[in-house]
Protein backbone atom coordinates (compact mmCIF):
# COMPACT_ATOMS: atom_id res chain seq x y z
CA UNK A 1 0.00 0.00 0.00
CA UNK A 2 1.25 3.49 -0.86
CA UNK A 3 2.13 5.82 1.99
CA UNK A 4 1.32 8.78 -0.26
CA UNK A 5 -1.16 11.31 1.08
CA UNK A 6 -3.94 11.76 -1.48
CA UNK A 7 -6.48 14.49 -0.84
CA UNK A 8 -9.90 14.36 -2.53
CA UNK A 9 -11.67 17.70 -2.55
CA UNK A 10 -13.34 20.55 -4.36
CA UNK A 11 -12.40 24.19 -3.65
CA UNK A 12 -16.06 25.00 -2.96
CA UNK A 13 -16.45 22.53 -0.10
CA UNK A 14 -15.51 21.66 3.46
CA UNK A 15 -12.34 20.37 1.87
CA UNK A 16 -10.92 23.81 2.60
CA UNK A 17 -10.69 22.78 6.25
CA UNK A 18 -8.68 19.67 5.43
CA UNK A 19 -6.47 21.65 3.03
CA UNK A 20 -5.61 24.04 5.86
CA UNK A 21 -4.73 21.10 8.10
CA UNK A 22 -2.55 19.54 5.40
CA UNK A 23 -0.68 22.80 5.01
CA UNK A 24 -0.19 23.02 8.79
CA UNK A 25 1.26 19.49 8.79
CA UNK A 26 3.68 20.42 6.02
CA UNK A 27 3.91 16.96 4.41
CA UNK A 28 3.74 16.48 0.62
CA UNK A 29 0.35 15.43 -0.66
CA UNK A 30 -1.39 14.94 -3.98
CA UNK A 31 -4.74 16.59 -4.68
CA UNK A 32 -7.57 15.03 -6.69
CA UNK A 33 -10.22 17.62 -7.58
CA UNK A 34 -13.71 16.15 -7.87
CA UNK A 35 -16.58 17.68 -9.80
CA UNK A 36 -20.01 17.81 -8.18
CA UNK A 37 -21.80 16.87 -11.41
CA UNK A 38 -19.64 13.90 -12.41
CA UNK A 39 -16.69 12.39 -10.54
CA UNK A 40 -18.02 13.00 -7.02
CA UNK A 41 -20.71 10.36 -7.56
CA UNK A 42 -18.62 8.22 -9.92
CA UNK A 43 -17.77 4.61 -9.12
CA UNK A 44 -14.08 5.32 -8.50
CA UNK A 45 -14.75 7.84 -5.77
CA UNK A 46 -17.70 5.96 -4.27
CA UNK A 47 -15.28 3.09 -3.70
CA UNK A 48 -13.34 5.49 -1.45
CA UNK A 49 -16.30 7.21 0.20
CA UNK A 50 -19.69 5.56 -0.40
CA UNK A 51 -21.34 8.75 0.86
CA UNK A 52 -20.08 10.59 -2.19
CA UNK A 53 -19.01 13.46 0.06
CA UNK A 54 -15.79 15.41 0.28
CA UNK A 55 -13.19 15.73 1.58
CA UNK A 56 -11.48 12.38 1.92
CA UNK A 57 -7.90 11.41 2.50
CA UNK A 58 -6.02 8.19 1.75
CA UNK A 59 -2.78 7.31 3.50
CA UNK A 60 -0.98 4.02 4.10
CA UNK A 61 -3.86 2.13 2.54
CA UNK A 62 -6.41 3.71 4.89
CA UNK A 63 -9.30 6.02 4.05
CA UNK A 64 -10.16 8.92 6.33
CA UNK A 65 -13.33 10.96 5.83
CA UNK A 66 -15.02 13.71 7.89
CA UNK A 67 -13.08 16.91 8.43
CA UNK A 68 -12.71 16.57 12.20
CA UNK A 69 -11.40 13.02 11.79
CA UNK A 70 -8.96 14.15 9.09
CA UNK A 71 -7.65 16.88 11.38
CA UNK A 72 -7.20 14.49 14.31
CA UNK A 73 -5.64 11.80 12.09
CA UNK A 74 -3.07 14.12 10.54
CA UNK A 75 -2.07 15.52 13.94
CA UNK A 76 -1.39 11.98 15.17
CA UNK A 77 0.18 10.69 11.94
CA UNK A 78 2.70 13.55 11.90
CA UNK A 79 3.40 14.40 15.57
CA UNK A 80 6.48 16.41 14.62
CA UNK A 81 4.11 19.19 13.52
CA UNK A 82 3.05 19.66 17.15
CA UNK A 83 -0.66 19.95 16.36
CA UNK A 84 -2.02 17.77 19.16
CA UNK A 85 -1.47 18.18 22.91
CA UNK A 86 0.20 15.39 24.90
CA UNK A 87 -2.15 12.50 25.65
CA UNK A 88 -2.31 13.60 29.29
CA UNK A 89 -3.70 16.98 28.24
CA UNK A 90 -6.22 16.16 25.51
CA UNK A 91 -9.55 16.53 27.31
CA UNK A 92 -10.37 19.98 25.90
CA UNK A 93 -8.81 19.07 22.56
CA UNK A 94 -11.18 16.13 22.04
CA UNK A 95 -14.11 17.84 23.67
CA UNK A 96 -14.21 20.93 21.46
CA UNK A 97 -13.05 19.26 18.27
CA UNK A 98 -16.01 16.91 18.40
CA UNK A 99 -18.37 19.49 19.86
CA UNK A 100 -17.83 21.50 16.67
CA UNK A 101 -18.22 18.40 14.50
CA UNK A 102 -21.42 17.37 16.28
CA UNK A 103 -23.60 19.98 18.01
CA UNK A 104 -22.21 23.02 16.17
CA UNK A 105 -22.50 21.50 12.69
CA UNK A 106 -25.94 20.05 13.44
CA UNK A 107 -27.33 23.24 14.99
CA UNK A 108 -26.11 25.48 12.17
CA UNK A 109 -27.38 23.09 9.49
CA UNK A 110 -30.78 22.67 11.12
CA UNK A 111 -31.23 26.44 11.42
CA UNK A 112 -30.20 27.00 7.79
CA UNK A 113 -32.79 24.42 6.70
CA UNK A 114 -35.50 26.23 8.62
CA UNK A 115 -35.78 23.81 11.54
CA UNK A 116 -35.65 25.00 15.11
CA UNK A 117 -36.52 22.38 17.73
CA UNK A 118 -39.19 23.16 20.27
CA UNK A 119 -38.29 23.11 23.95
CA UNK A 120 -39.45 19.48 24.20
CA UNK A 121 -37.53 18.52 21.05
CA UNK A 122 -34.37 20.15 22.37
CA UNK A 123 -34.13 17.38 24.96
CA UNK A 124 -33.98 14.83 22.13
CA UNK A 125 -31.61 16.74 19.85
CA UNK A 126 -27.95 16.34 20.74
CA UNK A 127 -27.30 20.01 20.02
CA UNK A 128 -30.28 21.35 21.99
CA UNK A 129 -30.53 24.65 20.13
CA UNK A 130 -28.27 26.96 18.17
CA UNK A 131 -28.41 29.45 21.05
CA UNK A 132 -27.19 26.83 23.54
CA UNK A 133 -24.41 25.75 21.21
CA UNK A 134 -23.29 29.32 20.58
CA UNK A 135 -23.29 30.18 24.27
CA UNK A 136 -21.22 27.09 25.12
CA UNK A 137 -18.68 27.85 22.40
CA UNK A 138 -18.44 31.49 23.48
CA UNK A 139 -17.87 30.44 27.07
CA UNK A 140 -14.96 28.26 26.03
CA UNK A 141 -13.27 31.07 24.11
CA UNK A 142 -13.77 33.96 26.52
CA UNK A 143 -10.86 32.98 28.75
CA UNK A 144 -8.36 31.40 26.36
CA UNK A 145 -6.52 32.20 23.16
CA UNK A 146 -7.04 28.77 21.61
CA UNK A 147 -9.82 26.24 21.98
CA UNK A 148 -7.70 23.57 23.70
CA UNK A 149 -5.61 25.86 25.90
CA UNK A 150 -2.70 28.22 25.38
CA UNK A 151 -1.37 26.90 22.06
CA UNK A 152 -2.69 26.29 18.56
CA UNK A 153 -3.76 22.74 17.71
CA UNK A 154 -5.64 20.73 15.10
CA UNK A 155 -8.81 21.48 17.05
CA UNK A 156 -8.39 25.15 16.17
CA UNK A 157 -8.28 24.32 12.46
CA UNK A 158 -11.71 22.72 12.70
CA UNK A 159 -13.36 24.90 15.34
CA UNK A 160 -11.90 28.05 13.81
CA UNK A 161 -13.16 27.12 10.36
CA UNK A 162 -16.68 26.55 11.68
CA UNK A 163 -16.65 29.92 13.43
CA UNK A 164 -15.01 31.80 10.55
CA UNK A 165 -17.41 30.44 7.95
CA UNK A 166 -20.35 30.83 10.29
CA UNK A 167 -19.65 34.52 10.80
CA UNK A 168 -18.98 35.04 7.09
CA UNK A 169 -22.34 33.56 6.12
CA UNK A 170 -24.23 34.88 9.18
CA UNK A 171 -25.05 31.44 10.52
CA UNK A 172 -23.05 32.14 13.71
CA UNK A 173 -23.30 35.45 15.54
CA UNK A 174 -20.33 37.81 15.35
CA UNK A 175 -19.65 37.86 19.07
CA UNK A 176 -16.46 39.56 20.37
CA UNK A 177 -14.94 36.28 21.58
CA UNK A 178 -15.46 34.75 18.13
CA UNK A 179 -14.09 37.66 16.14
CA UNK A 180 -10.99 37.88 18.37
CA UNK A 181 -10.42 34.13 18.08
CA UNK A 182 -10.78 34.14 14.30
CA UNK A 183 -8.39 37.09 14.00
CA UNK A 184 -5.76 35.07 15.86
CA UNK A 185 -6.14 32.20 13.39
CA UNK A 186 -6.78 33.89 10.06
CA UNK A 187 -3.25 35.06 9.29
CA UNK A 188 -1.46 31.82 10.05
CA UNK A 189 0.87 31.13 7.09
CA UNK A 190 -0.52 27.63 6.51
CA UNK A 191 -4.07 28.95 6.42
CA UNK A 192 -3.10 31.67 3.96
CA UNK A 193 -1.38 29.10 1.71
CA UNK A 194 -4.41 26.84 1.82
CA UNK A 195 -6.79 29.65 0.89
CA UNK A 196 -4.54 30.72 -1.99
CA UNK A 197 -4.39 27.17 -3.37
CA UNK A 198 -8.14 26.67 -3.21
CA UNK A 199 -8.96 30.16 -4.48
CA UNK A 200 -6.79 29.51 -7.53
CA UNK A 201 -8.84 26.38 -8.25
CA UNK A 202 -12.19 28.19 -8.22
CA UNK A 203 -13.97 28.49 -11.54
CA UNK A 204 -13.52 31.89 -13.18
CA UNK A 205 -16.18 34.45 -12.39
CA UNK A 206 -18.20 35.77 -15.36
Amino acid sequence: MSNELVFYTNPMSRGRIARWMLEEVGQPYRTEILDYATTLKGADYLAINPMGKIPALTHNGAVITECAAICAYLADAFPQAGLAPPMSDRADYYRWLFFAAGPVEAAVTAKSLGFEPTEDQQRMAGWGSLAHVTDALEGALKTRDFIAGDRFSAADVYVGSQIGWGMQFNSIEKRPAFTAYWERLFNRPAGARARAIDDALLPPQP
